[in-house]
């Protein structure tokens, strides 16, 4: 098992940060547990001054960061991101620990990028950015003060991932099959969304949860590459019918 290339193979993404000394603080988090790999969607203020002051001795991960202008393009090319929550949603896909989360993210990223997804210092990820991700981790925090600050919570998810690759537990699959990424899942979501106006299942003036409860059921399926183009290939034929082949 290449260590190495797990690590190279997670990726932090941070969400619409406000505080510029948050971003300098997550890099010192990451760069301590071995990971380079930044990402930052429409941060509020970058570079800044106070990011590299607070990132001491870590500034190397705030030259190399990607800005992003969306959380979708934050994600390109990965097969799972987790979502980090405080709280449990109404709607939500699979919550679980951040343990428990580490060892589903190191074990992926033995062949495939994957993401850690933060959101804003105030309120969190969005619903909308909740949507993009496939897993949502918790840390399990005292219930009468659960707040972290948002470095915080980077080094303690960054910590649980470090352990999990480094305890050597990972057991690597043999041709493990190619999951289907981010781009291919919203390609799909979006094809199964248009699909359903079209035959007049989904209103799309008030579409309610439906496109959220579609979203939790595959992503606890774990797509693979090859499912998404097959579906995708009923989804073409269920409004373009075409003459009966079989295979």
């Amino acid at each position: 098992m290449d260590k190495q290339n797990i690590f190279n193979n997670i990726r932090v993404v941070l969400c619409q940060t406000s505080h510029p000394g948050n971003i300098g603080s997550t890099a010192r988090a990451m760069k301590t547990m071995g990971l380079n790999h930044l990402y930052l969607v429409n941060p509020l203020h970058f570079p800044d001054p106070q990011a590299t002051s607070l990132a001491t001795g870590a500034a190397d991960l705030l030259e190399t960061a990607t800005v992003c202008s969306s959380l979708q393009e934050a994600l390109t090319g990965c097969v799972l991101a987790i979502g980090m929550s405080a709280r449990k949603r109404q709607i939500s896909h699979e919550l679980v620990n951040v343990r428990e989360a580490a060892h589903r993210a190191a074990s992926l990223a033995q062949n495939q990028p994957i993401a850690l997804v933060f959101g804003t210092e105030m309120s969190g990820l969005s619903n909308a950015e909740l949507d993009c991700c496939q897993l949502l981790a918790m840390i399990p925090a005292n219930p009468e003060y659960s707040s972290l600050n948002l470095a915080a919570a980077v080094q303690v998810m960054t910590y649980e991932i470090r352990m999990a690759i480094l305890e050597g537990k990972l057991e690597a699959a043999e041709n493990p099959p190619e999951l289907a990424t981010n781009e291919a899942l919203e390609g799909f979501y979006g094809h199964l969304e248009e699909t359903l106006v079209k035959i007049g299942y989904l209103n799309p003036t008030a579409p309610k949860k439906l496109s959220e409860r579609i979203r939790r059921i595959y992503a606890r399926a774990k797509l693979e590459k090859e499912e998404v183009n097959l579906l995708r290939g009923i989804l073409t034929l269920s409004v373009t019918p075409k003459k009966h082949q079989k295979y």
